[in-house]
């Protein structure tokens, strides 16, 4: 048997009135999925436990087995191992998100989505005039960048920017949660500040502005952690891997959890992503592969949007761009292949942030009956055969 999850990220949600008090899951048109609902058994999952922040970074860890206690350490870090930054024993490392602030209020945790180019210059940029032996910045994709400071101090509250929009900057910076993150905070915060001032008058934002824009006029750190201690799946779990992803939280997940780490043209963590090139790097990877992890981001971005209409065409796209296609390619193999669909955590439109629901989870296993599950909602599926599970039981549950 070999395993294909596709993670829809925050696509479960709550419902919304102007949907007809349905959520976007049970208002898209996604046949494939259901069904997969029909053919497989169905639960919900508790990715997150409520005393972590419900964020990609706890939630993935969880779904891939991970017992997030021991080893959940931000995003941060796995960022930086997808981007090939080496963290060291004692370094540092947290998001850099290029922000936008109108009015001394944050507009959006994304600068309008800035293209990846505009944001390299301005990495560089404040790399020339901010960093030294101690701090560095890296530069990523679009609005994800990485922050590395050596012999930093943990000790420290962050607010994660997409859970914040309209909220004045200030009543959200980084705050000491003992004295001895205080001079780590302090350096973080002037940071900050001063980002506000060199970027303001620069020339890529001039531009931004001048073609009706949002402006990358602030830097914004927030999950920060040290290098984690992982065993990969094949020491926990015998298997090897795969992941397809736009997105580097997930791609540096998958080298702590040695997994390959496959890039697809065109995968750009949006609703425009490459959907056809993703589900045909599944179906090439599980030909040697034990578990293929593919993972979209364009769901979660929509629901931090606030934008039903948008998160409802990326679930059909989802469904008629990859399911459809991995379903198809999975039954012409020699082998039996177990495919699994799920979000990581919800991030419901109307507050626009992730949340620690449980979520709706399918396992297709062509060798074991069917549950009594119809379709792919979250209240179809809270009446599956496998109830509520938490912790790693999603995993040994795919696994048998």
């Amino acid at each position: 048997m070999k395993y294909i999850i596709i993670l829809g990220d925050g696509m479960a949600d709550h419902p919304i009135e102007k949907l007809g008090d349905r959520t976007p899951l049970q208002a898209a048109n996604i046949p494939n999925i259901d069904k997969l609902a029909k053919m497989g058994r169905c639960g919900l999952f508790q990715s997150v436990p409520f005393d972590l922040p419900p964020g990609s970074e706890v939630a993935n860890l969880a779904v891939l087995g991970y017992d997030v206690h021991k080893v959940y350490q931000g995003r941060g870090v796995l960022e930086g191992a997808s981007m090939g930054v080496k963290i060291n024993d004692g370094d540092l490392a947290m998001r850099c998100n290029l922000i936008c602030i109108e009015d001394g209020k944050i507009k959006n945790h994304s600068a309008g989505h800035i293209d990846t180019k505009e944001s390299h210059i301005l990495i560089d940029f404040l790399n020339d005039k901010l960093s030294n032996d101690l701090l560095k910045f890296h530069r990523g994709i679009s609005y994800r960048h990485l922050f590395v400071m050596k012999d930093g101090n943990n000790d420290l509250h962050f607010t994660p920017p997409h859970d914040v929009p309209g909220t004045p900057f200030k009543d959200v910076m980084i705050r000491p949660t003992s004295n001895n993150g205080e001079d780590t905070c302090n350096l973080l915060n002037d940071l900050i500040l001063r980002s506000q001032e060199l970027l303001k008058d620069h020339p890529i934002n001039k531009k931004r502005i001048a073609n009706g824009k949002d402006p990358a006029n602030s830097v914004w750190f927030w999950s920060s952690g040290y290098k984690p201690s992982m065993r990969t799946l094949t020491e926990k779990f015998g298997i090897s891997g795969a992941v397809i992803s736009a997105v580097d939280i997930i791609k540096g997940l998958g080298v702590y959890a040695g997994m390959e780490v496959i890039e697809v043209m065109g995968a750009t963590g949006l609703t425009d992503t490459n959907y056809e090139g993703k589900a045909a790097a599944a179906i090439e990877a599980i030909k040697t592969n034990d578990l293929v992890y593919l993972h979209v981001e364009a769901t979660d971005e929509a629901g931090h949007s606030g934008d039903a209409e948008l998160k409802i065409k990326a679930l059909e796209y989802l469904d008629a761009r990859i399911v459809k296609y991995v379903m198809e390619e999975a039954s012409k193999l020699d082998e039996d292949i177990s495919i699994a669909i799920l979000p990581d955590h919800a991030t419901p439109c109307e507050i626009r942030t992730h949340t620690h629901d449980a979520v709706p989870f399918i396992i297709y296993n062509p060798n074991l009956n069917a549950d009594d599950v119809l379709e792919y909602t979250e209240d179809a599926c809270s009446k599956g055969v496998f109830g509520v599970i938490e912790e790693d039981e999603f995993m040994r549950s795919l696994l048998g």
